[in-house]
């Protein structure tokens, strides 16, 4: 369930040999996304994102000196438009150093206090870090805070660590994240913690709908494509033959099934009190639509605050590669449930600040 980020910045300065390793031609804090050596090999061509510019087209020497930018390709649109800069904090905890960014909302204005989204990346082996997110910028333009983090299971920090979520969904990974909020707590106060929200897709889905079943901390939350039955993810989805039994551990379901029922969202329905917002693509394999099936239709059952969003004729690719028209819905929804249960301070002021995340001319 793979689901889309960057890798974690190097613990490198820039280039050189490092004592236990090999050469680190190209560095930084950004996103390398190729990269196309010389035929002679005296040259390299790569492409690279950072958090604030999509990627671009770079050349520099085989050691990585006499490195130059040859495109500018969103020079007019970044002229239009307010990004918002990632703050990068590490804390430890059981362990494990945990890495968790914060971006301040447009039109920042210190000593006023603001709403945040804690943002989950899917996978869940894959992570969060140095590049250019148009969903985060979308948020910070629409007036909230946006915290996201790389719990244990990401990539990037080695395979103890992301092989210390196999088995154990729900537990120390749900832990970590929550450790996330309290430490951007802690150190940024111009968070509202009255006013936190949590979103994410595929396996972040899952731990969104995780989250709203073990914790009220939250006052708004949208799960995305997620796995909310691991026993209906085994013989539904295309990768659950074989995905669901390595993650959730100890063997088939048909070996334990009280397991797999204890590591399923939608055992935890009854318990959940915070408002719901299910967005689910018809046609996705990877995790099919009926995962959300269930959670709305037991939320109903019970009277809670759920809504549920179906997009037709698309995927689990929905928010990256979906049509033009349902991704701008999607980001409505989305804008319209948080706004509707967070209240962001600038609400009356919110149509400026997402049209500049979404790069329309706010002239």
């Amino acid at each position: 369930m793979s689901e889309g980020s960057s890798r974690p910045e190097r613990s490198a300065d820039g280039p050189g040999q490092p004592a236990d390793g090999p050469a680190r031609i190209v560095d930084g804090k950004r996103w390398i996304t190729g990269v196309s050596a010389s035929p002679d090999g005296v040259r390299l061509a790569f492409t690279a994102s950072d958090p604030t510019s999509p990627a671009q087209l770079f050349v520099a020497n085989a050691d990585g000196t006499g490195e130059r930018q040859l495109t500018d390709l969103n020079r007019e649109w970044k002229s239009e438009v307010a990004l918002s800069e990632p703050e990068r904090v590490r804390f430890t905890r059981a362990g494990f150093e945990i890495d968790v960014w914060v971006m301040k909302p447009f039109g920042f204005e210190p000593g006023r206090r603001y709403p945040a989204l804690l943002n989950v990346h899917g996978g869940p082996h894959t992570q969060y870090g140095h590049v250019f997110f148009d969903e985060f910028q979308v948020y910070a333009g629409a007036g909230y805070g946006v915290i996201f983090a790389n719990p244990r299971g990401s990539q990037g920090y080695g395979e103890k660590f992301t092989r210390a979520v196999v088995g154990d969904w729900g537990g120390g990974d749900f832990d970590d994240v929550m450790a996330a909020v309290d430490v951007t707590l802690a150190r940024f106060d111009w968070i509202d913690p009255e006013r936190l929200g949590i979103l994410g897709g595929s396996y972040g889905g899952f731990l969104t709908s995780w989250a709203v079943g073990h914790t009220s901390r939250f006052k708004a939350a949208c799960s995305e494509r997620a796995v909310n039955n691991q026993l209906t993810m085994f013989g539904t989805s295309d990768i659950g033959p074989w995905f669901q039994p390595a993650q959730v551990g100890g063997g088939m379901p048909w070996d334990d099934p009280a397991r797999w029922v204890e590591r399923s969202p939608l055992t935890y329905a009854k318990q959940v009190t915070t408002p719901l917002l299910i967005i689910h693509s018809e046609d996705d394999l990877r995790c099919p639509i009926g995962e959300a099936e269930q959670l709305f239709t037991a939320l109903k059952k019970l009277g809670k605050d759920v809504r549920f969003v179906r997009f037709p004729d698309e995927n689990h690719e929905l928010s990256r590669s979906g049509r033009p028209r349902h991704r701008l819905a999607r980001f409505e929804f989305i804008l319209e449930w948080f706004d509707a249960h967070l209240k962001p301070e600038r609400r009356g002021d919110s149509a400026e600040p997402r049209a500049a995340a979404r790069g329309d001319s706010t002239a």
